[in-house]
C-alpha cells in the first residue's frame, strides 16, 4: 500500500561552555519503519540561496514559474492537482510526489529514473515539460542581478554557475524533511501518542501486509513494484512505480501516479483490492485511515498542511 574546551587565555583557565548533548538513542521496537531523523548539518549560505532558487522564476525558460508551483512547502509538498500543467498549459502525465522526504528515498520520480537529487533537478530544469530551461541559461540570468551574484559569491566563491544552482536547491531539498509525526513519536519511546484506532491501524497495516512495501524511514520509496497485481489499480501505464512514501499522505490527496483516487479511504480500499486481493471492511478502512494520519510531521515547528 497506497533525512546530525577548555580554553586557556594569558594562562587562565575559563569554563567551557557545555556541548550539545547528542540526541537521546531511539528505543528500538523491532518495527519495519524508522523515525524521521533530524535535517543534515549544511552549509546554511547554500541552503538559504536554494531556498531563494525554489521561488526564482527565473528558473523557468520563460520566467513563468517556479518549483514552488508544484510543490508547495507552505502546504503538503506538492498541489492538491489531479494533474500539474506543462509550461504549455497541458497536463502533466503523472501526478506529483510531493517534495518533503524526498530525499530519504532510494530513487526519484514516480519511475525511479534518478539516483541522486541533483540528476532529479537538473532534469526538471531541462524539461519542455517542467521549466523548458537549463543551468546554463539560468545562471546567466542570475548573473545579471547583483545581489544574486553576491549570494553565489558568499556560498560558492564564485558568480552563478549551472552546477551551483543545481547544488544550492539539492542543499534546500535535503532539509525538507518533516520529523514529529505521531508515529515517530511512538517509535521514539511515547506509548501514549498514538489513540487506539491508530494503533490497531498499524497492526492491520502489518498484518494484511502493507509494511512489505511500505517500510523503512519513509514509509515506502525504498523499491519498485508492478501494481495492479490481483485487480486494475489505476491507469495501466507506466507498469512498474517507485513505491511512494507515505509520509504525510493525510495531506496529498488526490492519490496514485495518475490521481484516480480523491480521498485516502478510496486509495485504501482500491489498494487492498488491488495488490493484496483484500476487500476491507468499513471498521479496517477506518482504522488504517487513521494509522495514515498519525504519519504527518512537522516542517518549521507547524504540521504539514494540505488537508482536505
Amino acid at each position: 500500500m497506497i533525512a546530525i574546551c577548555a580554553v586557556l587565555l594569558c594562562c587562565v583557565e575559563v569554563t567551557p561552555a557545555p556541548s550539545q548533548s547528542p540526541p537521546p538513542p531511539v528505543p528500538d521496537r523491532g518495527e519495519p519503519i524508522t523515525p524521521i531523523p533530524r535535517p543534515p548539518a549544511l552549509d546554511p549560505l547554500k541552503v538559504a540561496l536554494g531556498e531563494k532558487l525554489f521561488s526564482d522564476r527565473r528558473i523557468s525558460h520563460d520566467n513563468s514559474r517556479t518549483c514552488q508551483y508544484c510543490h508547495d512547502v507552505t502546504t503538503n509538498g506538492a498541489s492538491q492537482k489531479r494533474h500539474d500543467l506543462s509550461v504549455d498549459g497541458t497536463e502533466l502525465v503523472l501526478n506529483t510526489l510531493t517534495v518533503f522526504n524526498s530525499t530519504l528515498s532510494f530513487r526519484y520520480s514516480w519511475e525511479g529514473k534518478f539516483r541522486t537529487v541533483e540528476a532529479d533537478i537538473k532534469a526538471s530544469l531541462e524539461s519542455p515539460h517542467t521549466m523548458g530551461s537549463s543551468a546554463t541559461e539560468i545562471a546567466a540570468k542570475l548573473d545579471a542581478d547583483l545581489d544574486m551574484r553576491a549570494r553565489f559569491m558568499a556560498a560558492y566563491g564564485r558568480r552563478p554557475e549551472g552546477d551551483d544552482i543545481v547544488d544550492a536547491l539539492a542543499n534546500f531539498q535535503r532539509t525538507l524533511l518533516t520529523p514529529g509525526s505521531k508515529f515517530d513519536r511512538w517509535l521514539e519511546g511515547d506509548d501514549a501518542a498514538l489513540s487506539a484506532e491508530e494503533l490497531a491501524g498499524y497492526r492491520l497495516f502489518k498484518s494484511l501486509g502493507c509494511s512489505a512495501c511500505h517500510q523503512g524511514v519513509n514509509v515506502g520509496g525504498n523499491l519498485f513494484e508492478r501494481h495492479g497485481i490481483f485487480h486494475p489499480l489505476a491507469s495501466p501505464e507506466p507498469k512498474i512505480l517507485r513505491v511512494p512514501s507515505l509520509r504525510n499522505v493525510a495531506t496529498t490527496p488526490p492519490y496514485f501516479h495518475d490521481g484516480s483516487a480523491p480521498t485516502l479511504e478510496d486509495a485504501v480500499r482500491k489498494m487492498a483490492l488491488a495488490q493484496l486481493n483484500a476487500t476491507l471492511t468499513d471498521q479496517q478502512a477506518h482504522v488504517l485511515v487513521a494509522f495514515l494520519n498519525s504519519l504527518t510531521g512537522t516542517y518549521r515547528g507547524a504540521p504539514v498542511g494540505g488537508s482536505p
